[in-house]
């Protein structure tokens, strides 16, 4: 079932994106603005309520109603799986913003090209060179991937029905959402010091994070250069500890890198124009333009790769 699931929902998203997923990912993040209001005391213990009080309710949710629907009948449960991961993954997502990079790249237009990254990754991105674009947009393909895609699955493979997706995906949001000191404009009277209010739901997704990014890398040095890929998962991702997206995000910078054969990370223009330091990720070529299109293919083979092994799983369990 869960292979089913899996393929049919990945397929309608290629098909049709649905629109409605922005708008209930934004509800959802009001929905932990006001948790945040309501609950950050700028302590742990109030941080620990607050991601309870973000990660139960979408869960328990889904799992009444896919208890209820499987009770009546399987095929009802599967319907349940295949809407949920039809809201939750986001695969087009990530594919089509890298194509937009690709496509305005390939014609040249290095000012379109800074405005479908920008509109992408949110922030400044002016006076990059194509370069800086191929490179963070790679980067930013990598650590989407996984995010949007590959960590709901293992989840949603471990856990009964669609809970371990919804589980991974609200953690995501919440880690996400508190991360970061954020303007008052944004939520209202400023709230307190992040830093200690925010850290059970960063914990909770690093927990989350620690079995699924290490095979997603295992998965990117499989359908890579297998050699390269794992020295690189070896050795760098600590460099990139203090970086955005933390060892997570190393690790598959890493062992992506190191796969394509390609130099990630390194300095970029900040937003004053001046370079700011990054570590170096990877190894091989520095990032051109062209190589960007292969950078889907990696994510492309490790995607197949891994509904190949469930495939594989869900046969083995039927058999008798």
């Amino acid at each position: 079932m869960s292979f089913v699931a899996l393929v049919v929902a990945l397929a309608l998203e290629q098909w049709q994106a649905l629109g409605v997923r922005l708008g209930l990912e934004s509800l959802y993040r009001q929905y932990l603005r006001t948790l945040e209001q309501n609950f950050n005391g700028g302590t742990r213990r109030h941080g620990v309520v607050a991601a309870l009080l973000a990660v139960a309710p979408p869960v328990v949710a889904v799992a009444l109603v896919y208890g209820l629907l499987a009770a009546v009948h399987p095929l009802l449960a599967l319907v349940v799986d295949i809407v949920v991961l039809y809201f939750i993954m986001g695969f087009r997502r990530f594919s089509h913003a890298l194509s937009d990079v690709v496509a305005a790249l390939k014609a040249h237009d290095v000012p379109g090209a800074r405005r479908a990254l920008a509109a992408w990754q949110g922030g400044s991105t002016f006076d990059w060179s194509s370069e800086d674009i191929a490179r963070a947009s790679i980067e930013r393909g990598l650590v989407d991937a996984y995010a949007q895609v590959f960590g709901a699955i293992f989840w949603f493979v471990v856990l009964p029905g669609p809970i371990g997706a919804v589980l991974y995906r609200a953690a995501a949001l919440a880690a996400d959402e508190w991360a970061a000191p954020r303007a008052s404009a944004d939520v209202g009277p400023l709230v307190r010091d992040r830093a200690a209010f925010g850290a059970p739901a960063r914990r909770f997704l690093a927990v989350l994070d620690w079995i699924p990014v290490r095979l997603t890398a295992l998965s990117f040095a499989v359908v890579g250069d297998f050699e390269d890929a794992v020295a690189c998962w070896r050795t760098q991702p600590v460099l990139w500890a203090n970086e955005a997206g933390g060892t997570t995000a190393g690790i598959l910078l890493a062992a992506g890198g190191g796969a394509l054969g390609v130099q990630l990370g390194g300095p970029l223009p900040g937003p004053t124009g001046e370079r700011e330091f990054r570590p170096e990720m990877g190894m091989g070529d520095v990032v051109e333009p062209e190589l960007l299109p292969s950078a889907i293919g990696l994510v492309w083979r490790a995607l197949v790769l891994w509904l190949g092994v469930i495939l594989l799983a869900t046969v083995a369990n039927l058999a008798p």
